[in-house]
This record gives C-alpha cells, structure tokens and sequence, in this order.
C-alpha cells in the first residue's frame, strides 16, 4: 500500500492507495474514525456499481449507515443540490462528530465536501474517489464548492478531509471516455512539474499498459498536489500552477452548459491554446505546444477548440474566481515540466485564446 501524507499544521491526513482497497475500508476508517454513524454521499451511476458494496462493507464493520443518491453529472454541482443533502442529513439526524464519505467523482467529492464544510459549520469527512480525475486531483487539497448558473465553483471553501482512500481497481468500470478525461489531469500535472512523467506518457501504447502504471501515475500526481498544498493551502501563489489549463477550460465547460466537454476534454484544449498563444508571445519553448498536442491525441483528448462566440467566452472567463483587482492570474509553461504564474489585466485575457 502507498501511502502519502498531506503535512499541513492544522489538518494533516494522509492519502492511501492501494488495488482493493474499497475492502478493507472498514478497518481504515476505523483509524481516523472513532464514532459509529455515517452519511454516504454518492451519484446514480457509482451507486449502481458500488453503492450496495460500500454499503455492506460498512455495515459489517459496525457502522450506521444512510446513503445519499444524487444525480450523476455536473448540474448536481448546486446550491439546490447542496440543500437536498442538508435536509437529508437532519432527517439522519446526522451531528457534528458524525462522519460524511464522498463516494463518486469530482462533481460528488466538491459536493459534498462543501456540504461538510457547511453543515452544522462543518463535519468530518473523508474522499473515496472513484474517477482517476477525482483520484489524482480533485480529492486532494480540500478545495470544495458548488456551481452557479454563472460559474464554476463560485461558491465554495478550502476544507480538508481526514482522509483519501484511493483504490485504483474502481476505475475499471469507467468508460474510455472519462479514464481518458482522467489523463488530462495526468498531463497536466507532467506540464507543469514533470518533465519525466511527460515522456513515460508518451512510451504507453496500449490501455494495458496504462492501468499497468496507473498506480505508480496516481502516487506521482497526489505526490506533486500534497507537497504544492503544504506549501501554499489557500491558493495564494505556488497552488495556482494547478489550474494550468483551467482558465480556458472552464470557460468552455460553462459557454456549453456543461453539455458539450467534460472536465478533463475542456482543460486539454486549454493547455493546447494557451501553449499555442504563449508560443506565439515568445514566453514558451518553441514546440511546446505541438509535444502537447501528440500527448492529447494519444490518450484521445482533443485540442482543437470548436467555433464559439469568442466574446462570450472571454465574458465568462471574467467572471473567473481567480480575478482581482481587474487582474487575472493566468498559468504559461516556460517548456514541459517548467511553469509560471502570469498577471494579466483582464483585457489582455484576448491575447492568450
């Protein structure tokens, strides 16, 4: 079993990942869990290849149980969401000591950690990620929030867990099309710190090998976050490397009402553009952007961008959460495993798409 530690002074937690780990999760929750009761938070789709095992575990190691089902995807990301799950909890009459799992992807795991973070003024909770985007990013780092009709994650909190469970087994039963929009978090990880992750991507050449390594690749990736989170929890500087991509990426997931890319297709063809543009201002290594664009196409991500309406794109882009003072925080590769923080005067934001 790897296991990681998230060093930070006032919650430190640790990170296991381990094949199978979802049976003996029991016995782990018992280490950082010292009370009996537990709110399951899950979507529709992981409650029917899961949500009965989890359940059952849990039961024979002593817990009390209630599971919450919500509607798989991204427009559960809401306040009304959020509200469901609260009255759920008081007819569990769920108390500050019990415990909250999140149990599911990125949508679930934002979810309901802001529910945690929120209800009662805040409850345990741990992560049990079941997407590899979920397993090497989302779950890490206690960034938790909900979606308004005008923005992603515009509401919202940093809260950590007191744990991450990670068994890479679970992602057996994903699509192609949602292991793949995993990678584009994997590739961005190797972008902006990791050179050498980078090329080992590039030697994979079947979806064998790639589960042969997922492993290794989710411990490198939770590796980079936890360090980058110890050092900079709020997101004040070092921590806004993580959204390399981002920008563009959720400009595009809101411009298409979250219909027409997922998460990870969405930040692939921003790292491409942005790379692209960054290239073009002479701030990045000449042939970044096509190394990009190789990596994408082989784990069958695009990087083409389709027609949009390019002033609204850049109008949701200025609703970013990232702005300040008329500034965006925008993040350029120097070249692959090289990355930088960028101020740019919301203006300026045209230059780069």
């Amino acid at each position: 079993m790897q296991k990681l530690t998230v060093k930070l002074p006032q919650n430190p937690y640790d990170i296991l990942i381990h094949k199978g780990l979802l049976n003996d999760i029991g016995m782990q929750l018992k280490k950082v869990f010292h009370y009996n009761k537990i709110s399951v938070i899950t979507d529709s789709n992981v409650d029917g290849l899961y949500g009965g095992k989890l359940i059952e575990i849990l039961k024979e190691n002593g817990f009390l149980v209630n599971k919450i089902v919500v509607t798989s995807g991204e427009k559960s990301k809401s306040i009304d969401t959020a509200q469901f799950i609260y009255h759920q909890l008081l007819d569990y009459q769920h108390t500050r000591k019990d415990l909250i799992i999140a149990f599911g992807g990125g949508v679930v795991g934002d979810l309901a950690g802001f529910v945690a973070a929120t209800f009662l003024r805040g409850v345990p909770f741990v992560q049990i990620p079941t997407t590899l985007l979920a397993q090497i990013d989302s779950s890490v780092g206690g960034k938790v929030g909900v979606n308004l009709d005008r923005g992603k994650n515009l509401i919202g909190s940093f809260y950590q867990p007191q744990g991450v469970f990670i068994d890479p087994n679970l992602l057996k039963t994903l699509e192609d099309r949602y292991l793949f929009d995993g990678m584009a978090e994997v590739i961005k990880y190797s972008c902006i710190k990791d050179e050498k992750l980078f090329e080992n991507l590039l030697q994979i050449h079947s979806k064998k090998e790639l589960f042969d390594r997922l492993e290794e690749m989710i411990k490198i990736c939770c590796t980079i976050k936890s360090e980058i989170v110890q050092r900079d929890e709020k997101e004040q500087g070092e921590r806004m490397l993580l959204n390399f991509g981002h920008t563009i990426g959720h400009g595009l997931e809101k411009y298409y009402n979250y219909n027409g890319y997922t998460h990870g297709e969405a930040v692939a063809i921003g790292m491409y553009h942005i790379t692209v543009k960054s290239e073009i201002l002479g701030e990045t290594e000449k042939g970044t952007s096509e190394k990009i664009k190789k990596v994408l196409k082989k784990f069958h991500l695009p990087y083409k961008i389709q027609e949009v309406d390019k002033e609204r794109l850049i109008e949701i882009i200025q609703l970013d959460k990232k702005k300040e003072d008329g500034s965006l925080n925008i993040i350029l590769l120097k070249k692959i495993g090289q990355s930088t923080i960028k101020k740019i005067d919301e203006k300026e934001i045209e230059k780069y798409i």
